[in-house]
């Protein structure tokens, strides 16, 4: 099925979030806007092969949109941690996402 276009998309949101480090209001955009074309692909690459991508649907997106929730819910002390450790979660989503699309092509 050839997911070399959707792994690219995924390595560069990958690149794209190693370099957020700091809880700001451009970060808060970046990361927003990551999140969005990373579920939006995962949900196009479940329905395309249910089989191997249904398990990051249900488990790497919920896990994001956890993280995700925390941040928005969080006291202003604690949004820089929140923030990293949203960052984290995505990021490791992204990479288990690419893991998948390699071992499917």
């Amino acid at each position: 099925m050839g997911y070399a276009k959707e792994r690219g998309k995924f390595e560069k949101l990958t690149s794209k979030i190693n370099g957020l480090l700091i809880y700001d209001d451009k970060s808060l955009a970046i990361i927003t806007d990551i999140f969005e074309q990373y579920s939006h692909s995962v949900r196009i690459l479940k329905n395309k092969n249910p089989e191997a991508f249904t398990p990051l649907y249900q488990n790497e997106l919920e896990q994001v949109k956890l993280a995700k929730q925390a941040l928005k819910q969080s006291e202003e002390a604690d949004r820089q941690d929140n923030f990293i450790k949203y960052r984290d979660v995505l990021s490791s989503a992204l990479n288990s996402t690419i893991k998948a699309t390699e071992e499917t092509t």
